[in-house]
This record gives structure tokens, C-alpha cells and sequence, in this order.
């Protein structure tokens, strides 16, 4: 999977900002990486993470295994843990997060269980990526737009 979002045209020639499927393996994997820790990187290293697959259990160890070893080898500080959860809210076809109601309205937009059922997973982590209040969320709307929910 190395098809980008629209709304992350902005910077995905460069590589500069975290792209959202880059997210999701971080997500998935249970690492917290911090944009300057990726900043760090070279280029080849980010385009990496990129193209690395992150699905199956083995994938997953490996993807953690090799991000915290470059990380560490870069910046001298090995990443966080985060917490993987069980059962992410993204793949959960039948409850739309309260974050991504709430975010939507602001815009006037209603999020149904039914176009929440209808998006692909790597979408809805995306939205409730860009729905909560300590992202920067201006690309919430043109998210929206993008995976036809206006």
C-alpha cells in the first residue's frame, strides 16, 4: 500500500510529514514515533516504512524491529511503546467514534454507521486521526470530500 491521500499532497513528495498509512503501521505496530524522530530519517529510510508491508503478525514484528533499530540508530533514542489495541475503533464498521461525529458537524457533514460502513479502514483511521483535538485537523474536511462523504 503506497497510494497517498489527497489531502497529503501537500508533503508526501518529500516525505516531510508522517503520512497517514506510515500512521497506521505506527498504530498497528505499537510505536510512537514524534515528527522530529522522522525528520531524522533518511529519506530512503522514510520511503521504506512507506512501502513495508505491516498485516500479518510476522510483518508487524518485523516492521516494529527495523523502525526502532533505524530510529534508534539516527536519533540515539529508541521510540516509545504504544498500546495496540485489541480491537481498533477504525475496524469497527458499526459505530462511527464520537470524535469523527462531532468533528463532522462542525462542518455540517453527517458521518451514518452506513457511509462509515462503506469506507476502507486505512480511511476511517484517517478521519478519526484527523477528528481528534490534539491533531492538527485542518485536512478533516478535505478528507471528507475525498472519501465522498459530503
Amino acid at each position: 500500500m503506497s497510494d497517498f491521500f489527497q489531502f497529503e499532497a501537500d508533503f508526501v513528495d518529500s516525505l516531510r510529514c508522517i503520512p497517514m498509512q506510515v500512521r497506521l503501521k505506527l498504530d498497528t505496530c505499537g510505536v510512537k514515533l514524534k515528527l522530529p524522530d522522522w525528520h531524522h530519517l533518511q529519506a530512503e529510510e522514510r520511503q521504506s516504512l512507506v512501502e513495508l508491508p505491516c498485516t500479518t503478525l510476522t510483518e508487524i514484528n518485523a516492521y516494529r524491529q527495523y523502525l526502532k533499530q533505524i530510529v534508534l540508530a539516527r536519533s540515539g533514542a529508541e521510540p516509545k511503546d504504544l498500546p495496540i489495541e485489541e480491537n481498533p475503533s477504525w475496524m469497527n464498521e458499526d459505530m462511527v467514534p464520537e470524535s469523527v461525529i462531532a468533528k463532522a458537524q462542525e462542518s455540517n457533514l453527517e458521518v451514518t454507521v452506513e457511509k462509515w460502513r462503506n469506507l476502507l479502514p486505512v480511511e476511517r483511521f484517517a478521519l478519526i486521526k484527523l477528528s481528534r483535538s490534539s491533531h492538527e485537523n485542518r485536512n478533516f474536511l478535505p478528507a471528507a470530500k475525498e472519501f465522498h462523504l459530503l
